[in-house]
């Protein structure tokens, strides 16, 4: 199935693991900073929930991060086209004002890995994660806020997202 599920353990990222951990970097400086620094105290403080796969063969190799956190979309908000888009697959009786989603608030890939499908692996697993039954927390939607970078934003259409806003100044208008 790839070698994330083959080769790597999944684990919480906490204090612990990055103390016994090789330093993560994907690349993208704010990203290896958030990971570093940041996502112990967005756990701490029940902001978002970051984990990882590390490697089998040398678990000292964190091979992917990422962390999610509640959120919504909130349709009474959206222009007219795009509520209807996100409200279609809703029967009429369901329908609501905000739909719960789980946020994917940072992602990345350790840069000695890339170019191995584990991107994609990583992006399979969350979304099997949030639809499966054992799941907590009713999740009707992925969310994703990506930095306007054309790897990013490539990597999320590659793997089945849609933009909510056709462009960035409708965007700042509707968040």
């Amino acid at each position: 199935m790839g070698f994330l599920f083959e080769k790597c353990t999944f684990a919480v990222l906490d204090e612990d693991k990055i103390k016994e951990c090789d330093p993560f970097s994907c690349g993208h400086q704010d990203l290896d900073d958030f990971f570093h620094n940041d996502a112990p105290l967005y756990n701490a403080q029940l902001l978002g929930k970051s984990y990882c796969f590390r490697s089998d063969k040398k678990p000292s190799d964190i091979v992917c991060a990422f962390t999610v956190s509640n959120d919504s979309i909130r349709v009474n908000i959206l222009p007219n086209s795009r509520e209807k888009k996100v409200q279609k697959a809703i029967p009429r009786a369901k329908q609501m004002r905000r739909y719960p989603g789980v946020l994917i608030g940072r992602l990345g890939i350790n840069k000695e890995y890339k170019h191995q499908g584990i991107g994609s692996d990583l992006m399979t697993f969350i979304k099997s994660w949030f639809i499966d039954a054992g799941n907590k927390t009713g999740c009707r939607f992925l969310i994703v806020d990506a930095y306007n970078e054309n790897i990013p934003l490539n990597y999320y259409l590659k793997n089945g997202f849609k933009y909510l806003f056709s462009t960035e100044a409708q965007e700042v208008e509707y968040t």
